[in-house]
């Protein structure tokens, strides 16, 4: 709830290339499925920028379902269905195999050829393609692993995302720079596209992945800005006196809920974008934040200190109904639904006053704590519901962490330059 307190002075927007997110797995799985990427044929007359094997074995290794063989492992580099040696690949403990080619087409168009094998059976799964521009191979690979994770695990896969999130460095008198950054899922694309001296606070994703909302003081007071990541053009959402804060983004893409203080309490209201129509949905002298939708946009949850701890309450739109929904732990916030909307990923506290992030099964009640760092805060999920990230510190660095939904597989995202905070991860780009 500090956030929402906190002055943000936004500046002029620009947008630039800078330092990347570099992901350091820190724990893997117990069995993860063995998987072979070969590194894919090229018949251009220039260099690519990116290679899409190694692009699609990171994606799948991250995921943490599969362990992917290193290229100087391989017994035979295949490239075409007709000279995949099954033997090669059985006796290298492989179940799968993906082989690839890249082709020139005009102009600046490449095609990207893949086939995926089951090694037991001794079979292709499937075939496929992707034309795109040489300079986005990368998003093209990770189309590419999201295809083949959804035919290996039959769940969607989330590598062609989006993350957004916030870095602060260090410039001396005391004194840092934020900037608002955009990046692929695996933090690669780095790019700035909002810079300030005060600190930015909140950034949201539209359900179209177009837009980004997010809170500026640009004025003497707070205020919610929409952002469209196309054209670099920006709206001011309609202002209030007092408090601005905590943009959430219903599933339809047509209102906001939002914290506002304007009756002297911050308190949870939905905002219609097209209308302007306002509809108050708290009514207490707690503080009540951090609004986030269901994804069936029925209802929302936030947190309140109505209880005397922060706690966890959800608000069903349509009945009025208020229920809350978490008991265990001394403080529980910022909480965000899974795709399904069955699971709810929160900051947790419990009898050892360490902040972790925490998943709830919310037909069950259960609550596993699923990070062993301290100062986690912030969790945003995958869109497919496989991993939440979250921002943590390691040592005196704020960081980006990951984790997977049961807790087997954890990462790290730290940057270069200054401390990462407020990640955002986007939805299906498609």
């Amino acid at each position: 709830m500090r956030r929402l307190m906190m002055a943000l002075a936004a500046l002029l927007i620009t947008v630039t290339a800078h330092a990347e997110l570099k992901i350091e797995i820190t724990q893997g799985a117990d069995k993860p499925t063995p998987v072979a990427i070969v590194p894919f044929s090229w018949d251009g007359n220039y260099g690519l920028q990116e290679d899409v094997a190694s692009v699609i074995s990171a994606d799948l290794a991250r995921s943490g379902l599969f362990s992917v063989m290193a290229p100087a492992n391989m017994l035979s580099t295949p490239t075409s269905a007709d000279a995949v040696n099954y033997r090669d690949w059985r006796v290298s403990g492989m179940d799968y195999l993906v082989i690839g080619r890249i082709s020139q087409q005009d102009g600046n168009q490449v095609r990207v050829d893949y086939e995926l094998f089951d090694v037991i059976k001794q079979q292709r799964i499937k075939g496929s393609n992707v034309v795109g521009d040489r300079t986005g191979l990368r998003g093209v690979a990770h189309a590419i692993a999201d295809d083949i994770y959804e035919q290996l695990t039959g769940i969607r896969g989330a590598f062609y995302t989006r993350i957004a999130y916030v870095t602060a460095e260090d410039i001396g008198r005391n004194q840092k720079l934020y900037k608002l950054k955009v990046a692929d899922s695996d933090g690669a694309r780095a790019t700035a596209i909002l810079k300030s001296k005060e600190p930015i606070l909140s950034p949201v994703w539209s359900r179209d992945a177009s837009k980004l909302a997010y809170v500026s003081f640009e004025t003497t007071r707070p205020v919610i800005y929409i952002q469209d990541l196309k054209n670099g053009q920006r709206q001011r959402v309609q202002s209030f006196p007092g408090l601005n804060g905590a943009p959430a983004w219903s599933p339809d893409g047509k209102k906001l809920a939002l914290v506002l203080s304007k009756d002297g309490n911050p308190e949870v209201y939905i905002l219609d974008l097209a209308s302007r129509r306002l509809d108050r949905v708290t009514h207490h002298y707690g503080i009540d934040t951090e609004p986030a939708w269901a994804p069936d946009g029925r209802s929302l949850i936030f947190t309140s200190d109505r209880g005397g701890q922060p706690q966890i309450y959800r608000f069903t739109v349509a009945s009025r109904n208020l229920e809350r929904l978490t008991f265990s732990g001394n403080y529980n916030s910022r909480g965000s639904f899974t795709f399904d909307g069955r699971f709810m990923a929160m900051v947790h506290r419990g009898d050892d006053n360490i902040f972790h992030i925490a998943v709830q099964d919310l037909e069950t009640g259960r609550i596993d704590i699923l990070t062993e760092t301290s100062l986690d805060e912030s969790p945003t999920i995958a869109p497919n519901g496989s991993i939440i990230m979250y921002a943590t510190q390691v040592g005196t660095q704020g960081v980006l962490g990951g984790v997977t939904l049961d807790g087997g597989v954890r990462f790290l995202l730290p940057e270069s330059q200054g401390d990462v905070r407020e990640p955002a991860w986007s939805p299906y780009l498609n």
